[in-house]
């Protein structure tokens, strides 16, 4: 599944795809997971070899027009972690539409080529050991059977203690979604998982995928743990 000839900007088209359902003029209309909630207003994705950006249906043209004049003049990041260049502008721009609530910005990761080979503490989660989510607060994972798949957890002592599954899917690509019980973070379930849930969404042919906040260190405490590769900076404005 590997494309070692992709580039960073290729990647993050797969990843757009992914996150958001777009209409025929590629405004964002939902986001693309189970509740189908809001998208944000206004999305700057950045790699080392180009950028993407998107808009909410109900953002104006002339607004569109302006942010849009913005984006084309943002340059590609050498260090993913830069702060957009016009950030100030965009939310100025923006809040001509409506007051600016909330920001969140964070990386994008692929996996490498080799990946570890699963542990055997790993299960699919099936509607016949459901269980095993029971009583703990990974329990809301129970709606998601059936429905992000790949989903598996990482079992101990009975009890699923590691949750990943696949939150948004398109034909081409699968995003991650994982939680792990608060009481045993840190112990490389997470890990584990993760890269179980990867392998299997390779063998339906579709590329895994992994993004986060720049605030959630755990989170990036996995990816790094994994080897994952950082290809894009995601910057939404709700």
């Amino acid at each position: 599944m590997y494309h070692p000839t992709r580039l960073d900007s290729d990647w993050l088209d797969l990843h757009l795809n992914a996150l958001f359902v777009h209409d025929g003029q590629g405004r964002l209309v939902t986001r693309n997971d189970l509740d189908r909630g809001p998208t944000p207003r206004f999305f700057l994705g950045r790699t080392r070899d180009g950028n993407r950006w998107r808009f909410r249906e109900d953002i104006s043209d002339a607004l569109v027009a302006r942010l849009d004049a913005l984006c084309a003049e943002e340059p590609f990041v050498p260090d993913l972690r830069e702060p957009p260049r016009y950030e100030a502008r965009y939310r100025e721009v923006l809040a001509r539409h409506a007051p600016v609530r909330d920001t969140w910005s964070g990386p994008a990761y692929r996996f490498p080529d080799t990946l570890p080979l699963t542990d055997a503490n790993v299960v699919p989660l099936t509607r016949d050991n459901a269980t095993l989510l029971h009583g703990g607060d990974l329990e809301p994972w129970i709606e998601d059977i059936g429905q992000s798949e790949p989903l598996l957890a990482f079992v101990r002592d009975g009890r699923a203690v590691s949750v990943c599954g696949s939150v948004r899917i398109t034909t081409e690509a699968h995003e991650a979604g994982v939680e792990t019980s608060a009481g045993v973070r840190g112990r490389g379930f997470a890990v584990a998982v993760v890269a179980a849930w990867a392998r299997a969404v390779r063998e339906l042919g579709a590329e895994p995928l992994y993004s986060t906040s720049w605030d959630n260190a755990s989170s990036q405490a996995v990816a790094r743990k994994l080897g994952l590769i950082p290809y894009a900076s995601d910057y939404w404005l709700m």
